[in-house]
């Protein structure tokens, strides 16, 4: 044989080996994507473990292994994302002086009302104090609504009337300006639902810092002697205004604090911890047992209140370690990577989309028109004929113009 034939062989064999190889390759890398393909189906519903609870005057709890599906892992870092995009803007309009009066931003406290909301039925109910933007948001109202409310224009929650302490929807009773207000108010919306035999839950949030309202006990006592069906949660988040809960309560075993009415410790931060304490506490007040006193062990990142700095009384270190290690967003985020129910490039486009609908709510909250004079007079009464409303001074007395603030926006056109 001549050396070019044995060269056209040499060139044959190594052109069909490396064929082989490539070939054996391809079947590695399909294998791989079909593994990964199956590893993503199987992960449609993935389980967690939760912190555990701590119970008082309970033999048993909510269960720390929980699970969590593709379509709820989504919506859940969507809400958080939303509410703290939409509680940042809202922080920038405050110092912008486009807001006035008083704002109590939810930053942190996401997984809390995301979690409870998730919990939640058809006819359950929510009232409040005043840190309520997330949970308008949640129950109904959008993004614009909220932020147009702060800014007091006629797109808002209430038309600008009620501003940040005071939006409401149809299962949401509103943030309450007034210390500890909501807590027998919520009672009593529990108390409806037993009186019309509904299988729902009045959800009764405040602080640690309203924790020792007397009218807290007052509540849980008539609660608990009617075995109404309301969740008493106090959102701990450490401070009452500026003050740590050592300093300002003999007992911060807030879940205890019912006393004769049985508790339960929840991480906070975990929005599915939340989620399932919510769900067992649900089903325990519809089997007929009564009310439940949660604590939700969360953080803000904010003061008290946008006039409040909120770095007298704690460090920027210490914000800044919760944030790092804390983080009810970016932990759950990188949960649910993990777990492969979601990819990061999901979440950022995710994260595009709230960016995108906050600022569209932005424009509209900064250059809608405001409610005009004659809105005073509206919404006074209930159910009447037009009603004389005094002024400021008796001969300015008049007779109600328009009797709800539906009634001028319609005349305005805005109906």
């Amino acid at each position: 044989m001549s050396i070019f034939g044995a060269l056209k062989i040499s060139l044959v064999e190594r052109i069909w080996a490396n064929m082989a190889l490539f070939a054996k390759q391809l079947q590695t890398i399909t294998a791989g994507g079909l593994r990964s393909q199956q590893v993503r189906m199987a992960s449609n519903e993935v389980s967690f473990h939760t912190k555990p609870y701590k119970l008082h005057k309970l033999d048993n709890g909510p269960n720390t292994s929980v699970t969590l599906n593709r379509d709820d892992a989504l919506s859940y870092y969507r809400q958080m994302q939303v509410i703290r995009r939409m509680e940042s803007a809202a922080g920038n309009l405050y110092k912008e002086k486009k807001i006035r009066g008083f704002c109590h931003l939810y930053s942190g406290q996401e997984a809390c009302a995301v979690g409870m909301k998730a919990a939640m039925v058809q006819g359950d109910a929510v009232i409040t104090a005043y840190r309520c933007h997330g949970w308008t948001y949640l129950l109904g109202s959008t993004v614009t609504q909220v932020l147009a409310e702060l800014t007091g224009r006629m797109a808002g929650n209430v038309h600008g009337k009620g501003g940040s302490m005071h939006m409401y929807t149809d299962s949401f009773y509103g943030g309450n300006g007034i210390v500890g207000a909501q807590q027998p108010l919520g009672a009593g919306v529990a108390l409806a639902m037993k009186y019309r035999e509904q299988k729902n839950v009045c959800v009764t949030l405040y602080g640690d810092g309203a924790a020792n309202q007397g009218q807290l006990f007052e509540a849980t006592n008539m609660a608990k002697l009617w075995d109404l069906p309301v969740l008493f949660v106090c959102e701990n988040n450490g401070f009452g205004m500026g003050t740590p809960v050592e300093r300002s309560s003999a007992s911060v075993e807030y879940y205890t604090r019912g006393d004769y009415v049985p508790g339960i410790w929840v991480d906070g931060m975990d929005v599915l911890a939340v989620r399932e304490a919510t769900r067992w506490a649900k089903e325990y007040c519809d089997s007929g047992k009564g009310p439940l006193m949660l604590e939700m062990a969360t953080y803000r990142y904010h003061g008290h209140s946008m006039s409040d700095p909120g770095t007298s009384y704690r460090t920027r270190d210490e914000i800044q370690e919760v944030r790092k290690t804390r983080d009810p967003i970016t932990g759950f985020k990188d949960r649910i990577i993990t777990a492969s129910l979601a990819t990061e490039e999901e979440l950022k486009a995710i994260d595009k989309e709230v960016r995108k609908e906050v600022d569209e709510a932005l424009k509209i909250a900064t250059t809608d028109g405001v409610l005009p004079p004659e809105a005073l007079y509206c919404d006074i009464y209930h159910n009447t004929p037009a009603q004389p409303v005094r002024g400021a001074l008796i001969e300015d007395t008049i007779v109600q113009p328009y009797k709800t603030s539906a009634d001028l926006l319609k005349a305005i056109g805005r109906a």
